[in-house]
């Protein structure tokens, strides 16, 4: 490593970041990752529905897996949480913010994000962050599908950026991205 790699891994964060799609095992090795952070808070943005049933069957299962000392904080509210919260998060998962931003117009859409990146940029403690990987599949035939695609592809790269270590779960293996791939110019 040069002096002007070392200057710039000394200006990232301390986000570890992890992708991939559904049931690829993104949370779980988040979740790995995070069990040697003293008073972790495992931060669950997600609206609770208990209609659905599919989806209250997945959050017990992350309730299960979760170890018992960690401080858990169910929310839709990202920027109010990590505001307040000044020690190791592990944030499952980014898309739940997307969600509660998709009826937004673009530009409040690009404030809210903006203001998100900046409070990362600030964390001082471990910020494990689970995010979810849709762009490689079927484009969606519903305007708040793409919409979402759009954010979460937009959100996910901002976030690498700024993150000391990026991971893609894929088939139950995790690939540390930042070791075999390199940064698109822009």
């Amino acid at each position: 490593m040069n002096d002007k790699d070392s200057s710039i891994s000394n200006q990232l964060s301390h986000i570890i970041f992890i992708t991939g799609g559904t049931r690829s095992g993104k949370s779980e090795f988040a979740e790995y990752l995070a069990k040697l952070e003293k008073n972790l808070s495992y931060v669950a943005l997600s609206e609770i529905n208990p209609e659905d049933k599919k989806w209250q069957e997945k959050i017990n299962l992350h309730r299960k897996r979760r170890p018992k000392n960690w401080n858990l904080i169910e929310t839709t509210d990202l920027l109010n949480t990590l505001s307040k919260e000044d020690g190791p998060l592990l944030i499952d998962s980014i898309g739940g913010f997307v969600m509660e931003s998709i009826n937004k117009e673009d530009k409040e859409w690009l404030i809210k994000m903006n203001s998100l990146i900046n409070l990362l940029k600030k964390r001082k403690s471990m910020t494990f962050i689970v995010g979810e990987q849709v762009g490689w599949s079927l484009v969606s035939e519903y305007k708040i599908g793409n919409t979402y695609i759009e954010r979460i592809g937009e959100l996910q790269k901002s976030i690498t950026k700024i993150s000391k270590d990026n991971w893609l779960a894929i088939n139950g293996r995790a690939i540390k991205i930042d070791e075999i791939s390199l940064e698109i110019p822009t």
